[in-house]
């Protein structure tokens, strides 16, 4: 028998400890004093920060501009899988059926609403919206980039 948090695994199934404690009971009147704590409450406002919406600061990126063929290939098989289940299409289709190809589609029209983040050897992590980065697909052929 293996046991993990609270639960044991026993012949195939995960169940609880028989011994474990049962809930503690809340009395009524314990329950009325907790809802006259609530009205005692004033109903002014509790002062927050406004915290302006912060944009991020540009920083000059240390990755390639270039999209790597393991980040297109995921990007094309998430997407693909999207599409399948019926999730918008970004591109005006001309008869095309398959996911793959309409996905494919939208990533040369640069209209895959995705962002790659890509981890830094620090701990930290540059974001790049599929659009920004330069494709180049399996003819050879560049797609954007500016």
């Amino acid at each position: 028998m293996f046991s993990l948090n609270g639960f044991s695994w026993n012949k195939g199934w995960w169940c609880r400890y028989e011994d474990e404690p049962p809930e503690p009971e809340i009395e009524e009147g314990a329950e009325e004093d907790l809802e006259n704590k609530n009205d005692e409450l004033t109903g002014e406002p509790i002062d927050t920060e406004d915290k302006e919406e912060e944009q991020p600061v540009e920083r000059p990126r240390k990755t390639s501009k270039y999209m790597t063929k393991y980040e297109r290939a995921r990007i094309l098989g998430t997407r693909a899988l999207q599409i399948s289940m019926n999730a918008p299409v970004m591109v005006e289709l001309e008869g095309e059926t398959d996911p793959l190809e309409i996905a494919m589609k939208e990533l040369r029209e640069r209209k895959i609403p995705f962002t790659i983040r890509r981890y830094l050897p620090d701990g930290s992590y540059e974001d790049w919206g599929v659009d920004e980065l330069i494709v180049e697909d399996s003819w050879k052929r560049q797609v954007g980039g500016d």
